[in-house]
């Protein structure tokens, strides 16, 4: 990393990527994400660390990227939205989102995605409380949290499953000769 007065460049590890950026010093991590990487998912909320909406991974935990300079994530694993899904397959939690009508207007869905995401690779089967915890941090105004939270809990065994295996998609075949990921 350098850093001169005002600028600073440095390479960041995003969603498996080494990307070397410019931006200056006194940035969010947020403002860098979306503004010099061109990562929109993750989204501008109320900037004050109150909404969740800009919640990101750093080494696998929840942050939020609002808060966070983006000097001080060189060197860290960092994870956005853009990264969860796999080829073309949804990941489990993206797909649990849609199915149960969890996403609305879809403006919290990134943040609660990556908080659920770090929620699910430390807890194997989360109880309601354990992901009503995980969530506390990310306001949504549409959905009442219900299907958010049966979103995470139906995600949880196939998270699990796809780690335990290490596949990024499994494939079966349908009645017709088809294959479809699952």
């Amino acid at each position: 990393m350098t850093t001169t007065p005002h600028i600073t460049t440095a390479t960041l590890r995003v969603n498996g990527e080494d990307r070397t950026v410019a931006f200056a010093t006194h940035h969010t991590l947020l403002e860098v994400l979306r503004e010099e990487l061109g990562l929109t998912g993750t989204k501008h909320g109320c900037e004050l660390g109150e909404c969740g909406a800009c919640t990101v991974l750093v080494d696998g935990r929840a942050v939020l990227s609002c808060l966070m300079l983006a000097a001080e994530a060189t060197g860290r694993e960092i994870d956005t939205v853009e990264g969860l899904r796999a080829g073309p397959s949804l990941h489990p939690l993206q797909a649990a989102f849609v199915e149960l009508g969890a996403t609305q207007c879809g403006y919290c869905t990134p943040g609660m995605l990556m908080s659920a995401k770090a929620l699910l690779d430390e807890v194997e089967a989360p109880d309601d409380a354990q992901i009503d915890t995980a969530l506390g941090g990310n306001l949504c105004r549409c959905t009442g949290y219900v299907s958010i939270v049966d979103a995470v809990r139906r995600a949880a065994p196939q998270d699990m499953t796809r780690r335990e295996v290490g596949a990024e998609t499994s494939e079966s075949e349908t009645g017709d000769g088809r294959s479809t990921a699952v």
